[in-house]
């Protein structure tokens, strides 16, 4: 594990989230959209992303799923990951995109959403009143990561949240951005120094941009 960098209100942490995660203070909440098992790795770019680490098997996803946090917890997979031996969710957020993807083209409806679980920790509550369990907002073009989510997407989801929020699989850094944005404190922890770096990259330019939502 190296040193973590540090960005205004947010550290970030270059290594297995396995093996930091349990040297961190408690997490508060924790965000995160980890490896689902898919081997995913687009056939629609001209310029290939790399393969995402440990997305040969779902034991990150349920590994993701039982993260003790106090306020709560947000978990992005498949509709076919809940049969996985993950814990059962309280609820599921559906996030509904601009576009559809390819799948089964003959023998499955187009899949124009991707879900996240929800469990509320032992101090959860809204910060602010209930939110509806569906969030619509177009997808990005994927150009730092190959399952990029966009950040007014994720700002959605900090919104519902309190205190420091984690994100075990930082990937290119839009959670951490989205915290940038709202003025919320972050923890990133990225495998891949590729995407690593232009986490730091990105989180530093939202930095210097300084937008602030109240």
């Amino acid at each position: 594990m190296s040193n973590p960098v540090i960005i205004g209100n947010a550290t970030l942490y270059l290594g297995d989230c396995r093996e930091i995660l349990p040297t961190l203070p408690k997490v508060d909440a924790v965000i995160t959209d980890p490896p689902y098992g898919m081997s995913f790795r687009s056939n629609f770019r001209a310029e290939q992303h790399a393969r995402i680490a440990n997305d040969d098997d779902v034991g990150l996803l349920v590994w993701a799923c039982s993260i003790p946090a106090t306020h709560s917890r947000y978990v992005f997979c498949r509709w076919d990951n809940l049969r996985d031996g993950v814990p059962h969710p309280k609820s599921c957020v559906t996030w509904v995109k601009n576009n559809w993807s390819m799948g089964d083209l003959e023998h499955e409806h187009a899949r124009q959403t991707e879900i996240a679980m929800f469990w509320p920790g032992p101090d959860h509550s809204w910060p602010g009143k209930r939110p509806t369990d569906v969030v619509r907002a177009p997808r990005t073009g994927n150009g730092d990561h190959p399952t990029e989510k966009p950040v007014y997407l994720m700002e959605q989801f900090i919104g519902w949240t309190r205190g420091v929020v984690v994100d075990p699989f930082m990937g290119s850094g839009t959670t951490g951005v989205a915290c940038v944005n709202l003025g919320r404190e972050f923890v990133g922890i990225e495998i891949e120094p590729k995407y690593f770096d232009i986490a730091c990259r990105r989180i530093e330019d939202a930095q210097r941009q300084g937008r602030l939502i109240a």
